[in-house]
This record gives C-alpha cells, structure tokens and sequence, in this order.
C-alpha cells in the first residue's frame, strides 16, 4: 500500500532535521523552540481560517510571533550588548502635535492633591496618537472580517466582548531581544533618492536589499543564507522624523488632516505592498517589525490589500509605528553596527487596543 503523502512528507523532513540538527514546524501548535519555519508558500491551510492566514500557536494563542521571543533567543541577543548604551525610541507624548488620520491630540492636565506639597497628573491621549505598537484587534482581514486567530468584531466590542487579542496578553508575555534597524534615509540621502516622507513613496524589498548591503547586512533569513535570524525585530527608518522637525507646524497639521474617501487621504512613505515585500517579511520569522512613520506601508495602498492585513491578522506580527529611530540611527551609524538589544513595555490594558511602545535599545 502506498503511504499516505503527508506522512512521507514528514517523515522526510524528520531524516533532513536528524542530518542538519534542525527542529523544523509541522504539527499545529508549532514549537517556538524550532529552528526551521515553513515559508509563506508552504503554510498550510487551516480550516475556518483565511488563505495565507499562520494561526499555528494554538486556539487560544494572541501573542502570535512574540511567541518566538523564547528564552533561548532572548538571551543570545543579550550577547548584542556591547557598550551598554540606552536608546530610548519613544517620541515625546505630545509628538506629533497633531497626530495623523485626525486623532485625538495628547493632553496633560496637572491635579493639585496639596499644594506646594503632592501633585498627580492625568494624560487623555489615543494610543494610536504617537510611537505606538498596533495590536492585533486594531486591523482585520478585511475580506473575512477576521482579527488575529478568529477573533471578532464581536469579542472587541458590545455584550459578547471579551479579552480575545487583547494587548494585555503582549504585556504579560514580554518583549525583548535582538533588534536589526535598516536605516534607508541614510541609504537614500547617500544615493541621491530624493522623496517626501510627508508623501506616498514605496519603499522597495530591492531598495531594502541594496540598503542592507551597504550596511553590512545580508538581510535574507538565515534559512536561505542571510543575516536576520528567527524572532529578530525590524526596525526601518524612512525619516518621518526628519521631515517632521523640518515642517512648520502649520505643514504637520495639514498633512495629518488630509482627507478623501475612507483614510485614503492620508499620504506616507513606508515600505511596498509587492509580493516580494510581502514574502520577506514573513519568511524572516520576525518576531515584529516597526518603522518611524504614522503607517509603516506606504500609504495609501495601490493593491487590493493592506500590508497591515498581512502583518496583523493573517500572521500576528506586532507592528511598531512611528519610533524615534534618530538617535539610534547615528549611533549605529558610528558604530558600524546595526544591531543591538531592544526591550518594550506595552501598557498592560486587559481588553486593549493598541500601546505606546515604551522601547529602548541598548547598544
């Protein structure tokens, strides 16, 4: 009798993994603790789930690849410490003054509890308002209405709502490990790539390529050769910081204000939606990528689809926005370094949204 396929298949990868000494992902829940991951094009297909979609942690999983933060990797990146200096990447609460898709601007009110003696104060502020980690009940999959791992509309808000995605089980879990930043406004100023972060401009998966290079980086996933290891984070600079210090205020809040149907006013510079684009970030295992800008994507999207679909919904991928990478990317610059230890604190907000990032790196 012939043996089934999937079970020769596995069998196969077992001999390969005695030979290579690797652990690779087949049974659903995945091991975090593996060292091979399926690529994107060999996912497989779970039933009730989207196509393309890796809800592979187990039914009750909501920290998606934070899930590869083991302690394994968590400590070999604390090796990347070399000189022990602190980054902080958090804009200041109130950067922008108006933050962008018109939302609610950050205040801060002083409350006297004894005067000259005992003061409290009370932020009003949206978490979406500043550097802030998009969570996973903050985009769906948009054709089947799904957030991360089936979660619903329904279990975020009205009388069925739960703590499904909540950002509070990010905040219990932890986030630290090694860090990569690609700063492609350096790569671009140095090769004479004139664009306005203020301004739809895609960044490509070549461009990126070409950049790491020119920083030293292979930045394919060590699994076809590369230099970015599984659970690493991704940090891209595209200089939204840089074009904001350079605007009038005036400018900041136009820009933040534009409108048209839907949020398809808004214009930003952030990475591609191309197939390619697409494939790397998930075939890196990431554990989460960020970027300095409002969207990280290039905003608005030319495809049928938002990379935020992808990142959050279909494969629960923390997603970063508007860091402050400035400081650090001069540092890494210096240095002649582009990786480091980076740790983040997210608000531990059971029923939550989203979080200010609260990260640091430390070179």
């Amino acid at each position: 009798m012939t043996e089934p396929k999937s079970t020769a298949s596995q069998r196969l990868t077992q001999i390969k993994d005695f030979v290579t000494m690797n652990k690779t992902a087949t049974t659903i829940p995945w091991d975090p603790d593996c060292t091979k991951f399926p690529t994107r094009k060999e996912l497989p297909k779970i039933q009730g789930a989207p196509e393309g979609a890796a809800w592979v942690w187990g039914d009750d999983d909501y920290i998606g690849r934070l899930n590869l933060l083991t302690p394994t990797r968590v400590a070999a990146a604390a090796k990347e410490i070399q000189s022990g200096e602190i980054i902080p990447l958090n804009l200041p609460l109130n950067v922008p003054t108006q933050p962008a898709f018109d939302r609610q601007t950050f205040t801060h009110e002083i409350k006297t509890l004894a005067e000259n003696y005992v003061y409290d104060d009370i932020y009003h502020l949206n978490t979406q308002s500043g550097t802030q980690w998009d969570g996973f009940r903050h985009f769906a999959h948009l054709p089947s209405g799904s957030f991360y791992n089936g979660t619903k509309g329904s279990d975020i808000v009205g009388p069925s709502a739960n703590n499904k995605c909540s950002i509070h089980h990010w905040a219990e879990h932890g986030i630290a490990g090694r860090g990569i930043l690609l700063d492609y406004r350096s790569y671009a100023h140095k090769k004479g790539i004139a664009y306005d972060p203020f301004d739809y401009y895609p960044i490509s998966f070549e461009e990126l390529y070409q950049c790491g290079k020119d920083q030293g980086i292979d930045i394919r996933p060590a699994a076809q050769g590369g230099d970015i290891r599984i659970g690493d984070m991704l940090f891209i600079r595209s200089g939204w910081k840089e074009a904001y210090d350079s605007k009038t205020p005036e400018v900041r809040a136009e820009a933040a204000l534009r409108h048209g149907e839907g949020m398809e006013g808004q214009r930003w510079a952030g990475v591609s939606q191309e197939e390619r684009m697409i494939d790397w970030l998930h075939d890196c295992y990431f554990a989460a990528v960020a970027g300095d800008s409002p969207t990280f994507e290039a905003w608005p999207t030319h495809e049928e689809y938002h990379l935020h679909e992808y990142i959050l919904a279909l494969w629960g991928m923390p997603l970063g926005e508007m860091l402050d990478l400035e400081k650090l990317a001069v540092k890494c610059r210096e240095r002649g370094r582009w990786v480091f230890f980076f740790s983040s604190a997210p608000a531990n907000c059971p029923g939550g949204v989203s979080s200010h990032v609260n990260g640091t790196a430390i070179l």
